[in-house]
């Protein structure tokens, strides 16, 4: 058994036979879920005596409830990457990972670095003074704070379109925690910003659109595993938070608040 599983999954008690359950076996509250049918399982292997691990096979499709409990860490990094429902689930579902919070947060300063660095880059005033440093730090923070606000309007904009067709897309409440989670984590391609910026070459502006779609085909990818919807609902929502976005990108640029606004940041040739 890797030891990618093994470090996240930890084993309960044995029982009487010298069994010991995956948590959650016990306990009707702890769900799993199989990354094949996404149907919900209480256990995904046992511990026997002597170290001797047996994954469960699901009841509903046969087959393994998680097969990358098995795999190296890097081996299911990859198949994120490549935007396997499978991987998502078992990331989604089957782990434990509690960095969304701090990721968000990083890929925003990603994010605001590389709008702050496109308005210095524009900017040509040669006097080093601490006035003009100041304002240079004042500026990044500015930037942080629009890059966050257009973020919260991509996820409004999905979060409204999905809690309109809440009735005729799921027969539950959907879980919009593990949404939003779902959402973060799946954000973590605008980790790819900064190499963008620091290997500047002629094709930065087509590597930025890539990094946008990657980002977009990401976040399409958490909404349809996570809600467990089709792929039509899935890209309507992610349409929406696009237009809820472009508003207040549009909103800022009139204003004149965002000079690194997220438009320019993937359109401009001036790189």
């Amino acid at each position: 058994m890797g030891n990618g599983g093994r470090s996240v999954l930890r084993p309960g008690k044995g029982d009487a036979n010298g069994v010991a359950e995956t948590p959650g076996a016990a306990s009707a509250s702890c769900q799993y879920r199989c990354i094949e049918c996404n149907q919900e399982a209480k256990e995904l292997y046992r511990d026997y005596n002597h170290g001797v691990l047996k994954i469960t096979i699901c009841k509903s499709c046969q087959k393994p409830v998680d097969k990358y409990i098995e795999y190296d860490p890097v081996i299911i990094l990859i198949n994120a990457i490549l935007c396997k429902a499978q991987a998502y689930r078992h990331i989604l579902f089957n782990t434990k990972i509690n960095i969304h919070g701090k990721l968000c947060m990083f890929c925003l300063l990603c994010e605001a670095y590389l709008r702050w660095w496109q308005l210095q880059d524009s900017s040509q005033n040669p006097a080093p003074d601490d006035l003009i440093r100041y304002a240079k730090e004042w500026d990044f923070y500015r930037m942080f704070a629009i890059a966050s606000l257009e973020q919260t309007a991509f996820f409004i904009g999905i979060f409204t379109f999905l809690w309109v067709e809440r009735p005729m897309t799921a027969k539950k409440k959907p879980n919009l925690v593990l949404l939003l989670k779902a959402l973060l984590l799946s954000s973590y391609g605008k980790l790819l910003l900064i190499p963008a910026v620091i290997w500047e070459h002629d094709y930065t502006p087509l590597c930025l659109r890539l990094i946008k779609a990657f980002v977009l085909t990401s976040n399409f990818q958490a909404i349809r595993v996570t809600l467990n919807i089709n792929r039509k609902l899935s890209l309507l929502a992610i349409l929406s938070g696009l237009l809820l976005e472009s508003a207040v990108v549009c909103f800022f640029q009139r204003m004149e608040w965002d000079v690194g606004s997220d438009c320019a940041i993937y359109k401009s040739q001036d790189f």
